[in-house]
């Protein structure tokens, strides 16, 4: 029997309280290989979100650098304490007074000096850490004889769920290819999850078959929110992301649609949605034990 391992931060809001509605901001970049350079984009796009009036702005997967160069890659990255995108950030959210989502940043564990984690960090209003979580699925992968990915050969993956209080309530964090593996989203609404996070840097080819028919199936099999920031464009090294962030309802519509160009998308979000969605079709309270003959 799969027994999900989770890590879980603060007490969680229970579902039907008193959630306030907020204002989100789904930010789209095209990531260069420089995390310094990085650093100084994002710090403004959360200015720029927040003069926008959003109260959580939402970044996606390695948000600190795109580097193709496994060598390279491996020289810049340093310790999440020394990483400047996270504190750039740590300092926007502060600065602004708003919730920060840093889709993922490619950082060294203090664990496994060997391989390097990507990893989701959620900064509060006050700039301070209040969640992480380490993407769980690797992206090995052979799209076409000249597209392939080999994330394991740099990369460890993750080993935990994070579940996380929230202004807007409980927020489940993933990461890009973990969206592939609907019994972590089931396992994370069963635990109170109104909302799923999952920045990502979609392929071209991936994201033209799969992007939004996943995230919407997510949304709707949870009853949750389901925010997906996405890197968009040509990249150092010949890579091509796919863009189109996306902002899906409990029910499954979708809210916003960035397309293919940088920038900021803004939705509204009111908890109570997952509530109501829930509540006319539970299946989330619907499972039945069952045995493969």
């Amino acid at each position: 029997m799969r027994r999900a391992r989770w890590t879980i931060f603060s007490g969680l809001v229970i579902e039907g309280g008193r959630l306030s509605p907020g204002a989100f901001a789904l930010v789209q970049i095209t990531a260069g290989p420089d995390p310094v350079t990085n650093a100084e984009i994002n710090a403004t796009l959360v200015d720029e979100a927040a003069a926008g009036g959003a109260d959580f702005v939402l970044f996606p997967e390695v948000c600190n650098m795109i580097e193709p160069d496994r060598a390279a890659l491996a020289g810049k990255a340093v310790h999440e304490s020394d990483e400047p995108v996270l504190t750039a950030l740590k300092a926007a959210a502060k600065r602004n007074g708003v919730w920060v989502l840093a889709g993922s940043v490619v950082v060294r564990p203090e664990d496994t000096p060997d391989k390097l984690a990507n990893r989701s960090v959620l900064i509060d209003d006050a700039g301070e850490t209040r969640a992480r979580h380490d993407k769980m699925h690797l992206f090995d992968v052979t799209l076409s004889d000249g597209e392939f990915y080999r994330e394991s050969d740099t990369y460890r993956g993750g080993s935990r769920l994070t579940l996380v209080d929230t202004p807007w309530g409980p927020l489940g964090m993933t990461v890009c290819y973990d969206l592939r593996f609907p019994h972590l989203y089931r396992d994370l609404a069963r635990a109170g999850a109104v909302m799923l996070t999952i920045p990502s840097a979609f392929t071209r080819p991936t994201g033209a078959a799969h992007w939004e028919v996943l995230l919407r199936a997510r949304a709707i099999e949870c009853g949750a929110f389901v925010f997906a920031p996405a890197q968009t464009g040509d990249h150092a090294g010949g890579r091509k992301t796919y863009g189109h962030s996306l902002a899906v309802n409990p029910w499954g519509a979708v809210l916003s649609d960035a397309g293919t160009e940088t920038g900021i998308t803004y939705v509204q979000v009111d908890p109570r949605e997952a509530a109501i969605a829930r509540g006319k079709i539970p299946a989330l309270n619907h499972d039945r034990e069952y045995a493969l003959d």
